[in-house]
């Protein structure tokens, strides 16, 4: 059964400058959802790798982000689709922890847990940091222009060299069909 790895904040759901704090605040992009669900009834087990710095930050805790992941889970149920589980870091940008994306922590967790083979594992994500914690640990990465990832692609051409979509919907369909051949 085939793996994927997904950021959250961006991809999944709306992101915010000021961080999505609560439950109420966690608001899906239209379609993210659904794609999930596709992968599932494609054989896909979907992981989650997030930067959640809000908490170091002091703006919530472990928590609120449990019941803002619950949030997650029940609204993606509710269309058929499950997340295998959610990885995450808790730091600040200045604790130069090893787990913090780009740095490939969060990955090498997932590696370890799940044994999955990296150079066969897509990681979908909305920014820079998302294509180097991909790239780091031999992941396939596929950046999505929805929050950040389009000012990424102008700020960095280089990332025009990997895929990229206008949303995760149009991404899985990439991810379903390259999973064909």
């Amino acid at each position: 059964m085939p793996y994927i790895i997904l950021d959250r904040d961006g991809v999944i759901n709306y992101d915010s400058d000021k961080y999505v704090k609560s439950p109420d605040e966690w608001l899906p992009i239209p379609g993210s959802l659904e794609a999930i669900a596709q992968l599932n009834r494609h054989g896909f087990r979907v992981l989650i790798a997030t930067n959640q710095s809000g908490i170091a930050r002091g703006y919530y805790d472990i928590a609120v982000l449990d019941c803002i992941h619950e949030k997650l889970a029940n609204e993606l149920a509710s269309v058929g689709g499950y997340v295998e589980e959610i990885f995450f870091c808790p730091h600040h940008p200045d604790d130069q922890c090893i787990c913090r994306k780009p740095k490939p922590g969060l990955l090498q967790q997932i590696q370890k847990k799940y044994g999955l083979t990296m150079s066969e594992t897509f990681f979908i994500g909305d920014s820079f940091v998302d294509v180097q914690a991909a790239q780091s640990v031999g992941c396939k990465p596929i950046l999505v222009l929805t929050s950040n990832g389009q000012a990424a692609l102008e700020k960095y051409p280089e990332l025009g060299e990997i895929p990229y979509f206008a949303n995760l919907a149009k991404a899985v369909n990439y991810v379903l069909s390259a999973q064909k051949k």
